[in-house]
């Protein structure tokens, strides 16, 4: 095929334990899936889900040097867990959803959070507090096949050596599967997929110089260093 400019590589993460990479498609995220962090956006109990998206290409596989990102003063580390999806469907039943997950990986939603909140505040889409620059570090994807679909084990983050989020996967609101199956009665989810399954409480403000540690039981680390903005 001719394209009309050069075209960009597909964006793609390392597999541990292999020299092959993922192909990644579209990324979901699930927002307050935590109890604790919910309360500290405001938020209380079982609400329904809800999601929001970033452009593949702002992906940082395997961490990093990151950049400060422009107009904010507010920049934010969220931890979480990744699913990648190997397959896909339109409205999968909750008892299968994890027969379509490939693997998993750790991840950080970093988030302009001054902006995101002057989008809610004005009733208008809060994309550029989510969506921009090098905003969805993520590290290697550890398959499924080795170590089964976890839903308990530590999650954790560090920044500088001091410890900022603590929790376990098993404190879910929803759970991988739930949302799955929630995210599929609105998308025909496809291979390729990720889904980041939301942070719990302890998210913070991130400046230049600062040294992202951040973790999961079974997952390894994803190191990440914040650089001085452009």
């Amino acid at each position: 095929m001719n394209y009309a400019i050069p075209a960009w590589d597909i964006p793609s993460l390392a597999v541990v334990g292999s020299a092959e990479r993922f192909p990644v498609r579209r990324i979901f995220c699930v927002g307050r899936n935590y109890v604790e962090h919910q309360k500290e956006m405001g938020g209380d109990g079982r609400e329904q889900p809800f999601f929001f998206t970033k452009n593949p290409c702002h992906l940082v596989p395997n961490g990093g040097d990151v950049r400060y990102p422009p107009k904010t003063e507010n920049y934010h580390w969220e931890t979480e867990m990744v699913a990648v999806l190997a397959s896909g469907g339109f409205r999968i039943p909750v008892e299968e959803a994890n027969g379509h997950v490939w693997g998993y990986a750790v991840g950080l939603d970093m988030t302009r959070r001054d902006l995101q909140q002057w989008g809610k505040d004005h009733g208008r889409p809060w994309s550029f507090g989510k969506d921009f620059d090098q905003a969805a570090p993520v590290g290697p994807v550890t398959p499924a096949a080795k170590i089964g679909h976890p839903t308990k084990g530590r999650l954790w983050l560090t920044v500088n050596g001091e410890s900022k989020q603590d929790a376990d996967i098993s404190m879910m609101i929803w759970s991988i599967p739930e949302q799955i199956a929630f995210l599929s009665q609105y998308y025909a989810l496809q291979a390729g997929d990720l889904i980041m399954t939301g942070t719990p409480a302890g998210v913070g403000r991130a400046k230049p110089g600062d040294a992202l540690v951040a973790g999961i039981d079974g997952l390894g680390e994803l190191k990440v260093k914040i650089l001085p903005p452009l």
